[in-house]
């Protein structure tokens, strides 16, 4: 009886092997799947981070209302060179309008003329394209709203009045 099961030790090792290597190359699978995932969670948390050091950039000043912003490159981890690039497309766009009040706070005494309200409270629509600078080619969209003080001129010809 003891020579007829001699093979199925060596048999019933080989499949347990097998079986082995298989959960073996599913875990590595695995892994390489997370580390893509926190990888691309990773860029898009630094995507949008550039782009909004970029917005704070162009609404630090009211020229953004009236000029063509340019592409600007982002350093997000502070090694000197550029990170991303992030471009304002559309340009920004004036979605509402409002006339300041003599009681809104804040506002220059420059709005407030012998012939009435000569500023609006503007709400601008910004957007910013981010793309990698090392050549990946992914991208990032965010859309940012703005409440600014905008004169008479500018919101006759950014915002229909």
């Amino acid at each position: 009886m003891m020579n007829k099961q001699r093979g199925s030790t060596l048999l019933i090792a080989l499949v347990m092997l097998v079986l082995l290597t298989l959960i073996a190359i599913s875990a590595m699978n695995a892994s390489t799947i997370s580390i893509q995932v926190v990888g691309n969670a990773q860029f898009r948390e630094e995507a949008n981070a550039a782009a909004q050091q970029a917005i704070e950039n162009v609404i630090s000043n009211n020229d953004f209302q009236t000029t063509v912003l340019a592409t600007q490159n982002i350093d997000i981890n502070g090694d000197g060179n550029s990170d991303f690039a992030v471009a304002f497309n559309p340009p920004p766009s004036c979605v509402s309008y409002m006339p300041v009040a003599t009681t809104d706070t804040n506002v220059p005494k420059i709005c407030f003329g012998s012939i009435g309200t000569l500023c609006y409270w503007a709400i601008w629509d910004i957007t910013a394209e981010v793309t990698d600078s090392s050549g990946s080619g992914a991208t990032s969209t965010v859309h940012q709203g703005v409440r600014t003080i905008a004169g008479l001129n500018t919101a006759l010809e950014k915002c229909g009045i």
